[in-house]
């Protein structure tokens, strides 16, 4: 059973029970709080407390995903059998729509009879706290006849993904592999609190849970382990998501690549901060371990995911990679010689993980502490400490900017007038030189419908509509049918964009934290220069004010 053929048979098997399919949401998430998108239930985190936006949005409680990835908590761990910086994650989802027990029978389902796995064992919560020891789990799967059922703790409890959110008891599925070891599966979690802090602090007891009033469903099941136990694999780089490779070396190079052209396709560059600087790293160690470009590698990739997702690094992989290469080649020879660990990283551009990878390697002890004294006092006096970072992502305020933030709402209002009222945005990104917007839809524009498109964007600026902003409370926002970013959390009061006709009837608006300009007439003319595919059922456009 080929990768492909897994997503669709898990897609097809939930859409068959009354889920809404969701498109994966972009690497790039909208949660401030997080650098990247990391399990599928991330753009589902505000239909935990709020389960009745769920049938407005999906018409359904229940929703399932094949949600792109990114996780870097374990990145020295790549490249043993399991873990991987970019995986998909298969999840299915629902907000008050069943529980329990139909959770755990949809999954014994799934696993057993559709893809014909026999389950080893599964865990259940054993309690703690104010959370009760999990009983109906553990009697629903004694039930469905599995025999070994195993009590756990902390391990299956699943904490916020963020600095808050939804958490609660989970149970586990595990399944032997090729050599006989148990692997875990599938995990089901329970969102019956929610939390005001992150995992590291419940963890640490310094919080609270508060019971939510509807039960929630999140389960998550990575697709790569999946295919590694169905395919009958020893680990998931001899799949068909892969290309074989078996040394430690070829296979950091094979995710680091994979991690690095899916994030630069959903709109990440390498930067010196952020997630620019996860980027720039993840091809750094790529270079470090690849014996030549890593070009072919590209390709290989791409070829894998042909059909699936659209992927093109807009060739900044390559460009990283040569500009890193001059730079590895006389940081390794003072890194032999000994040279301070700060004079490398603020002389030679040599980054302080490398050498720390490096030094463990050659059994170096490395002062760490007298590192960061070093850059800290550097950064200081160079004043460029944090340059850049603005939470919420309205870092740039300059005038051109203004101005395509305000096109931005323009174009999707457009979409929606001429090619399907029910357009809606899945992500933004907005640069000096253009805007790009993701929305959900499920075919190529036509050059008429672009070309109308941008007509009607270009009517309203001629028009010199004023652009008006109101604070209201968010539920008055929304009865009103304001625009807003999927996934995003908003506070009690928001601020919410207009677009006025000369009558005063609004044909946009938007939650949004501006700025924009104040009369269309500012913007100029608008002008499409991109459509295409970024995932199934989602498109790109980008455009530009000339």
């Amino acid at each position: 059973m080929t990768s492909d053929e897994i997503r669709s048979r898990f897609l097809n098997f939930f859409e068959k029970r009354r889920h809404k399919i969701v498109p994966s949401s972009s690497l790039i998430p909208n949660d401030p709080s997080v650098l990247f998108t990391t399990a599928g239930m991330q753009q589902m985190k505000p239909y935990y407390t709020a389960p009745e936006n769920a049938l407005r949005d999906f018409g359904t409680k229940n929703t399932a995903s094949v949600q792109k990835c990114i996780r870097t908590v374990d990145i020295d761990e790549v490249g043993d059998s399991t873990h991987l910086t970019f995986f998909e994650m298969l999840g299915n989802f629902s907000f008050g729509g069943y529980g329990k027990r139909e959770a755990i029978t949809l999954a014994h389902e799934f696993i057993t009879k559709e893809l014909g796995l026999e389950i080893s064992y599964v865990t259940f919560y054993k309690g703690k706290g104010v959370v009760d020891r999990d009983e109906e789990s553990k009697d629903v799967w004694a039930l469905l006849g599995v025999r070994d059922i195993r009590a756990d703790g902390d391990d299956v409890f699943w904490g916020p993904t963020g600095d808050s959110g939804p958490c609660g008891p989970t149970t586990e599925i595990y399944c032997k592999n090729t050599d006989g070891q148990d692997v875990e599966i599938w995990n089901v979690v329970f969102n019956q609190y929610f939390c005001e802090a992150s995992r590291e602090q419940l963890d640490k007891g310094n919080t609270t849970l508060k019971k939510l009033d509807v039960l929630g469903i999140d389960t998550g099941m990575g697709l790569e382990r999946l295919a590694a136990t169905v395919q009958n694999k020893k680990n998931v780089y001899e799949t068909d998501l892969f290309g074989n490779e078996q040394s430690r070396e070829e296979r950091i190079v094979a995710d680091h690549v994979k991690a690095a052209l899916f994030m630069i396709s959903d709109g990440s560059t390498p930067e010196n901060t952020g997630r620019g600087y996860i980027l720039r790293r993840l091809i750094r160690r790529a270079v470090r371990f690849s014996k030549q470009p890593l070009k072919q590698e590209i390709e290989k990739i791409k070829k894998i995911y042909q059909g699936v997702y659209a992927l093109d690094d807009k060739g900044e992989i390559e460009k990283e990679e040569n500009r890193f290469r001059e730079t590895l080649s006389k940081g390794l020879k003072e890194f032999e010689k000994g040279t301070d660990p700060f004079i490398l990283a603020t002389t030679y551009g040599f980054p302080i993980e490398l050498t720390l990878e490096l030094a463990k390697e050659k059994g170096r002890n490395i002062d760490l502490e007298d590192f960061n004294k070093k850059i800290v006092k550097h950064q200081k006096l160079s004043q460029t400490s944090s340059a850049g970072m603005f939470k919420g992502g309205l870092a740039n305020h300059d005038e051109k900017t203004i101005k395509l933030h305000t096109a931005h709402h323009l174009l999707l209002a457009g979409l929606q007038h001429v090619v399907d009222k029910n357009i809606k945005q899945r992500g933004s990104n907005i640069t000096e030189e253009r805007l790009r917007i993701d929305f959900l839809f499920d075919r190529k524009l036509t050059d008429e419908e672009k070309k109308k498109v941008e007509d009607w964007v270009n009517e309203k600026i001629k028009l010199g509509l004023n652009v008006v902003r109101k604070e209201m409370p968010l539920k008055e926002a929304e009865k009103i049918g304001a625009e807003m970013e999927f996934g995003a959390k908003y506070p009690d009061t928001v601020s919410v964009y207009f677009i006025e006709d000369k009558g005063g009837r609004a044909i946009s608006k938007e939650f949004c934290g501006g700025p924009h300009v104040s009369n269309t007439k500012e913007l100029g003319q608008f002008k499409i220069q991109k459509e295409e595919a970024v995932a199934k059922g989602i498109r790109r456009i980008k455009a530009v004010l000339l």
